[in-house]
């Protein structure tokens, strides 16, 4: 019996490792998406299959829909705790960037809900909004499996969905982003500004009203407050380029969207995205703090 017991363990084992490739994009695409943080999604994905290896799967049918379960569950713990930890967050906060053009090592479902600006809207749902809107509109779950993850009645979680969904359509409304062909050529335009220290260049591509967000996380010197007024963030940029001298600045994709990657003493420096609306950057965000580049 031991040795029957051995054989289909081993048996599991080994199908878990023949599927567990092909499902971990889901895993730590959902985790993600709920944290914003690379490095917790990466922990999430290693506790997910530490978990599936202990388990017994012979009765799971679709064991794609098991490991997000698991990986929603464990996230949805994290969410509740990282609210706390963010009230004491250094500066403005910002989701740390996920490397998803042709060169990133994490193959993440990509579409717009991986976005900056897409997380920084979820960012203010409350966790069980969160959960219930990642889960049903962006993988599909069904309401009585979401209910499972959040210990709700199948109403109550459809509910919690349908708030969330509204919320976020409302932020869409108020904050279009416009298409990612103009985001990547503002962006190009706007390297070309900044390396040639065009003050006139960057003012005619920052709305009046712009906002800029530097997120140091208290670990590099930034600022700790936005700062507001597109000529006020162009000569900030002038004066922090004339200082910074990068190596050089690549336009990528990160997070499903153009960005600028900026690199300096052969590292990565910052990683900047922006929010433009009528042709014009109306929010630059920096992400700087080094724990948040690391895996870059």
């Amino acid at each position: 019996m031991a040795e029957e017991q051995a054989t289909r363990r081993t048996e599991q084992v080994d199908r878990l490792g023949a599927e567990w490739e092909t499902h971990r994009p889901a895993v730590f695409g959902v985790a993600y998406r709920l944290l914003g943080s690379v490095a917790d999604a990466e922990d999430v994905a290693q506790d997910v299959w530490l978990r599936a290896a202990a388990a017994d799967l012979a009765e799971v049918d679709d064991l794609r829909a098991w490991l997000v379960t698991v990986a929603a569950r464990r996230s949805y713990d994290i969410l509740k705790s990282a609210r706390v930890r963010q009230e004491t967050y250094v500066g403005p906060w910002l989701p740390e960037p996920l490397l998803t053009g042709p060169d990133a090592s994490e193959s993440v479902l990509v579409d717009e809900s991986v976005s900056t600006a897409m997380l920084l809207v979820m960012e203010n749902l409350s966790p069980p909004e969160r959960v219930a809107f990642v889960l049903h509109d962006v993988f599909g779950f069904e309401f009585a499996r979401i209910a499972e993850v959040l210990e709700v009645s199948g109403a109550a979680a459809r509910q919690l969905a349908s708030r969330a969904r509204r919320r976020v359509a409302k932020a869409n409304e108020t904050t279009p982003q416009g298409s990612k062909a103009e985001r990547r050529r503002l962006l190009a335009a706007f390297r070309t500004a900044y390396e040639e220290g065009d003050l006139a260049g960057l003012v005619r591509l920052l709305d009046p009203d712009a906002v800029y967000v530097t997120d140091g996380g208290g670990k590099v010197s930034a600022a700790r407050k936005l700062i507001h007024g597109g000529r006020r963030i162009a000569e900030v940029m002038v004066r922090v380029g004339r200082q910074l001298r990068p190596d050089r600045i690549e336009l990528v994709e990160v997070g499903g969207e153009p960005a600028l990657v900026f690199h300096r003493h052969g590292r990565v420096y910052s990683v900047d995205t922006v929010q433009i609306s009528d042709g014009l950057i109306t929010a630059y965000r920096r992400v700087i703090n080094p724990d948040k580049l690391r895996h870059l």
